[in-house]
């Protein structure tokens, strides 16, 4: 699934293609995706013009005067700008037309993403009750040590909880807990506020990084321009299964945290 760092590149790469265009018609091929395509993209969105693209956790929310399309690129999900005379391929779901003669096409094999509508003034459910921007002020060691007290699930649980922190998924969080020397099974509860304060620091630091590199690409994700994410090609841990570590020459090695595969270095991370 595309992580903060892919979902930002993505934003990245629409907003000089989308801000201050109109959107003259959308066309849905196909409305059921993991949520049906809100009909207010075809009823609202005509006519508008694009004022802002915004990130929030993994979503994107493109802005109107109308309202705002809340998307989603789900396991598999993305976002391309082409030329409206390129022809839609099979899991093309949703176009919208733009007054310059391009189209904002939406590809979903898998069909977990979303096109879904906030109302001006208003906050979607999906958004409610997330915590803060990694990279934002909000998050720091501190935040994490007072909210991680008498916590017994495991630290690399506690990271991904998006009531905890919005954005960081299994790669960057296998990735942060290495750098930082945590063992990705150890209690939140257990670990130090200055363990967390280099946590913080890694997780800030390896998501800055992965966008600088245009994310990371183990399946699905390529950015708008069509070109893959680069941050696979140093990866640390994640992925890496009996292959040596790059730093300490053992095996990485594999476990199971609620039910995702994590990858940890048994002599770096205690």
């Amino acid at each position: 699934m595309p992580e903060l760092p892919e979902v930002e590149t993505t934003r990245r790469g629409l907003y000089p293609h989308l801000v201050g265009r109109r959107v003259t018609d959308v066309v849905v091929r196909r409305a059921k995706l993991r949520w049906p395509v809100a009909e207010e993209l075809q009823t609202v969105l005509p006519g508008q013009v694009v004022n802002a693209i915004e990130r929030r956790a993994k979503y994107l929310l493109v802005h109107t005067a109308a309202g705002s399309p809340l998307l989603h690129l789900g396991m598999s999900g993305s976002l391309r700008v082409l030329p409206a005379a390129v022809k839609p391929e099979l899991h093309d779901h949703v176009d919208w037309c733009l007054d310059n003669g391009h189209v904002l096409r939406f590809n979903d094999p898998r069909r977990f993403g979303c096109q879904l509508w906030q109302a001006p003034g208003t906050l979607h459910p999906l958004l409610q009750d997330l915590g803060p921007e990694p990279l934002g002020d909000d998050f720091s060691g501190r935040y994490l040590w007072n909210l991680s007290r008498a916590r017994k699930a495991a630290v690399k649980l506690f990271l991904m909880d998006q009531r905890v922190v919005v954005g960081v998924g299994n790669i960057y969080a296998a990735e942060a807990l290495y750098a930082a020397g945590i063992h990705p099974a150890r209690a939140a509860g257990k670990v130090s506020a200055e363990r967390y304060d280099r946590l913080a620091a890694e997780v800030r630091r390896i998501l800055a990084y992965a966008i600088e590199r245009g994310g990371t690409t183990l399946r699905d994700f390529i950015s708008p321009d069509g070109q893959p994410g680069y941050f696979e090609q140093e990866l640390f841990v994640y992925g890496r299964a009996g292959e040596p570590c790059r730093l300490c020459g053992g095996a990485v090695r594999s476990v199971t945290l609620g039910q995702r595969s994590t990858f940890y270095c048994a002599r770096c991370q205690r």
